[in-house]
């Protein structure tokens, strides 16, 4: 597994950078495999990089794109915290998708209704369903923002979602950050990921950056437990590594 750590003088070169990259994973994984994989993240980082691919997706076929999300929040689906809505605004309304390859978690007024739980328990059987051992497929690619305490995807600091090892996808009640309640992936699933992208700007997230750098416990730090089976990326702008040796 390779580790590399990139640090950039903005914000948006960061952005430009990492949606560059991610033409040519994507092309690559569809050369190798026919269909890439795809995990989507929500916050700035998350969604500027869905913007610039609007604006330039290269060689994407993006008909062979399957896209699945690390989490969202348990809102009503025209909710604008909703990441698959800020996604389908960014970017796949966009481009040529194909609907039965994208994988939204289920919205407070969907088919589960208020049912947190339920909603839950089938997105796992999604990912279950999409795999070749029943439990969730290697993405060619899981995008990650972070939060200034280390939390990613729904994963917070000292929380059971966070120290779960069996179910792939759990429920969240109690979200420190609003709303409270959301779905999220969780870490044995993070971690099936050939490759892992950790999107972060801005000083308040140095902290979270050296810990993780430095193999914090993930139960306190949720950054330092998700690595990619072949390569774990860090796309920083300079405030956020600037603790970093």
């Amino acid at each position: 597994m390779a580790n590399e750590t990139l640090v950039f003088e903005s914000k948006q070169e960061l952005v430009v950078t990492a949606a560059a990259r991610f033409i040519d994973l994507v092309t690559r994984a569809q050369a190798e495999r026919d269909v890439a994989s795809i995990v989507l993240t929500g916050g700035s980082n998350g969604i500027g990089i869905l913007s610039a691919l609007a604006a330039d997706s290269g060689t994407i076929d993006w008909s062979r794109v399957d896209l699945y999300w690390g989490d969202d929040r348990f809102v009503p689906a025209d909710d604008p915290e909703r990441n698959s809505g800020q996604a389908r605004e960014a970017l796949l309304d966009k481009v040529p998708v194909d609907p039965s390859r994208v994988f939204p978690m289920a919205p407070s007024d969907g088919p589960f209704g208020d049912d947190i739980d339920a909603a839950a328990a089938d997105y796992a059987a999604i990912l279950a369903g999409r795999s070749s051992d029943g439990i969730a497929p290697e993405f060619d690619l899981h995008l990650l923002g972070m939060g200034g305490e280390g939390h990613i995807n729904s994963l917070f600091p000292h929380t059971a979602a966070t120290a779960e090892t069996e179910k792939s996808v759990v429920a969240v009640e109690d979200s420190p950050k609003p709303p409270p309640r959301r779905i999220t992936l969780t870490l044995p699933v993070v971690n099936r990921s050939r490759n892992v992208w950790f999107l972060v700007a801005g000083a308040d997230k140095a902290e979270a950056v050296v810990a993780a750098h430095n193999g914090a416990d993930p139960a306190d730090w949720p950054c330092a437990g998700a690595h990619g089976t072949e390569e774990t990326i860090w796309f920083l702008d300079e405030d956020a590594a600037s603790r970093l040796k």
